[in-house]
């Protein structure tokens, strides 16, 4: 997170693709990750709770900084890390009653819509400008 960061905040050519490379190298590693324990039989409580924790501090860092970029509305980021607060404060709950929830299939439906939107974002709303009068309000990528 902290290389992605700087990739983003540090001006040199091509800097932002290289941090959406690296964003979605680390989003499917954490996919991968997941895949390869549930094929393995290797669930762990400790993977159940880290492994949406994880998808929550990628998200949030993305989230953040392209607000910072001006590329994502500050009402929006906050509802939606508001959201990732409260699922969060409910799986604490749940833990310390002896119990761990798993992330849902609406959960993971979430995290790849969020990737896939930051990507876009990052990508100077690539495929999104093709389609009528987009013009970028980036003042990192011009």
């Amino acid at each position: 997170i902290p290389i992605f960061i700087a990739l983003l905040m540090i001006s040199f050519p091509n800097h932002i693709y290289f941090a959406a490379f690296l964003f979605l190298l680390a989003a499917s590693t954490d996919s991968l990750d997941g895949y390869i324990a549930r094929k393995r039989n290797e669930i762990t409580n400790f993977g159940k709770f880290m492994d949406p924790l994880a998808d929550k501090l990628l998200v949030a860092s993305a989230l953040i900084v392209l607000v910072e970029m001006g590329k994502a509305s500050s009402i929006a980021v906050i509802i939606i890390l508001s959201r990732e607060f409260v699922i969060t404060g409910f799986r604490l709950l749940a833990v310390t009653e002896g119990k761990v929830i798993a992330a849902s299939w609406w959960g993971k439906l979430k995290t790849v819509t969020q990737i896939v939107a930051i990507m876009a974002l990052l990508l100077d709303n690539f495929p999104f400008r093709y389609i009528g009068n987009y013009q970028s309000n980036d003042r990192y990528h011009r």
